[in-house]
């Protein structure tokens, strides 16, 4: 998240003045540390989700491929231990999954809104709908870290920058539609599964958050609810 550009004027509503402003933080590089030996508490559950032999001890091939999903998605520290976070990641994926095309089976996204965009901060997942219509999604996102966190309720987006850059951070924030204060949709060049989080924006793909930019307008409504893990 970063604070709104507006060709040298800087304009925010009151919520972008008072809260802090979302930006996607990049992942931090993974640690040079040793391969751990030592058996994680969700060992079993991990060597699962890899499709590993599920032994429930750690092997030299296990720390390998836990490794390789850390580092792909930026968990630190990246030494192949089967520990909560990486289980939470693991965990999060398949709970996405389950969802299939059906991300309002719950109907907490209003449907009598016309063109909306929906955020389900507990399972990290964003799409559109028109009524009851699926335009477009599930998709991943990456939403406000604790203390950072997206702020819930109806919105609407009321100024787009597809070439926007953060005033506080400086760092771009390309396809970004703004709905509350300086929290937006925009893309990210890493994983949507990068722990802890943005600093409120909702992080999208470049796919995503091109195609968010091709089916949304100013004025649209955006509806977003739950609660993300870890906040």
């Amino acid at each position: 998240m970063g604070g709104i550009r507006r060709r040298g004027i800087v304009g925010l509503g009151v919520t972008g003045l008072v809260a802090p402003l979302a930006l996607a933080i990049t992942a931090a590089p993974a640690q040079a540390a040793s391969c751990s030996t030592s058996t994680g508490p969700y060992q079993k559950q991990v060597e699962k989700f890899l499709g590993r032999p599920v032994d429930g001890r750690q092997s030299a091939a296990d720390c390998t491929a836990i490794r390789a999903f850390q580092s792909k998605h930026g968990i630190t520290p990246t030494i192949g231990y089967a520990g909560s976070v990486t289980w939470g990641v693991m965990d999060l994926m398949n709970k996405q999954k389950a969802v299939g095309n059906k991300p309002n089976k719950d109907g907490k996204c209003p449907v009598n809104k016309g063109r909306i965009a929906c955020v389900n901060l507990t399972l990290q997942l964003s799409w559109i709908q028109d009524g009851k219509k699926l335009v477009y999604g599930p998709v991943p996102v990456r939403t406000g870290r604790d203390r950072y966190e997206t702020r819930t309720g109806l919105k609407k987006i009321y100024w787009r920058d597809i070439d926007h850059v953060s005033n506080l951070y400086d760092v771009p924030m390309p396809y970004s539609q703004f709905f509350d204060g300086g929290q937006a949709f925009h893309s990210v060049g890493l994983s949507m599964w990068n722990p802890p989080g943005s600093h409120g924006c909702v992080n999208m793909t470049k796919k995503d958050a091109k195609k968010y930019w091709s089916l949304l307008r100013n004025g649209d409504d955006v509806f977003v609810y739950g609660r993300k893990p870890g906040t």
